[in-house]
């Protein structure tokens, strides 16, 4: 395809970016064209189709990506329309490729829609399954707690740039500024190896011991009381002095808090098995006929290779 000029290329899609963000959605609307093709609004939102729903958003407000995308629908479209205009279309291989990508995507399409339409029928009774879901609840209650958590601000001293003795010692003497009353964010900022710590000076916020290296949560969730320090942990990222800035204990939701998430579990479970049962249907739809011979003769038969006799150990003279 012949390319065209990168500098008229970036003018124009920031032009396009501009009137896409302001103009209401006309789905004819060409935002470019070349002698090719039109790329019109509905070619653009087809596309953006292709991103994740939580992130289009975002995505159509960064003229940058925005840009890219636009190149990519306008590259994509002219080679198409270059391919059918040379006959491509008509050439049986590929036709027959197109053919087998058609049924992957309608089967594709046609699962989406049995999910889609499962979980319809589930919230259309979802009154039928509160009393599932406060059986799930009293049969597990641990599985809806509420873990631990602690917080806590953190000063690192990385045995990589420092040697381990070193650093060691570099959190001693850290930990003796502190405890004569040094203040910890101001001496986070002056000293730790955590490049975090320049903004956040030091404070990692509320984790559960699962977020955390085992040494680190092993050491945070030890500390007592709000401002106790840690002695020198050693983790994978080097020496840390730990200070305990809060702590939330575990505790059991009740059912009305945890209703919802037993909820989604069991909508879940009921498109799965929706999903499943259609496809087994299939799988085992007596009225298939199957030509096993045709099939055994698709196995591709390897010739056999020749067994190495294992060498046989020296007799002992």
């Amino acid at each position: 395809m012949q390319r065209i000029a990168s500098t008229f290329l970036i003018a124009v899609l920031l032009v396009v970016t501009d009137c896409v963000a302001q103009t209401q959605a006309n789905p004819d609307e060409v935002l470019l064209e070349n002698k090719y093709i039109k790329l019109t609004r509905a070619d653009y939102e087809l596309e953006l189709q292709r991103v994740p729903e939580e992130m289009r958003v975002e995505f159509a407000a960064n003229p940058k990506r925005l840009t890219t995308l636009l190149n990519q629908v306008l590259v994509n479209k002219t080679l198409a329309k270059q391919a059918r205009d040379e006959g491509l279309d008509r050439d049986p291989a590929l036709s027959a490729r197109l053919a087998h990508e058609l049924d992957r995507f309608y089967a594709q399409a046609e699962v989406s829609k049995i999910e889609a339409d499962a979980g319809a029928d589930f919230d259309a009774h979802a009154s039928d399954y509160m009393a599932k879901a406060r059986e799930m609840y009293l049969l597990d209650k641990a599985k809806y707690r509420t873990p631990e958590e602690v917080s806590a601000s953190h000063i690192l001293f990385e045995v990589t740039k420092h040697g381990d003795a070193a650093a060691l010692a570099a959190a001693k003497e850290a930990r003796a500024k502190l405890v004569a009353g040094a203040d910890f964010a101001t001496l986070a900022r002056e000293i730790s190896d955590d490049p975090t710590t320049k903004t956040n000076a030091g404070a990692l916020g509320y984790f559960t011991a699962d977020k955390m290296d085992p040494a680190f949560s092993k050491a945070a969730f030890a500390l007592k009381d709000v401002g106790d320090l840690s002695e020198p942990v050693l983790t994978r990222f080097g020496y840390h002095i730990i200070r305990l800035d809060g702590r939330h204990p575990a505790e059991q939701k009740p059912f009305e808090k945890a209703s919802k998430q037993i909820m989604a579990e069991l909508r879940e479970r009921y498109i799965k098995r929706a999903r499943e049962a259609r496809i087994e249907a299939i799988e085992t739809d007596p009225n298939a006929k199957v030509n096993q011979a045709a099939i055994d003769a698709l196995v591709v038969k390897l010739p056999a290779v020749p067994k190495v006799p294992k060498p046989q150990a020296p007799a002992i003279q």
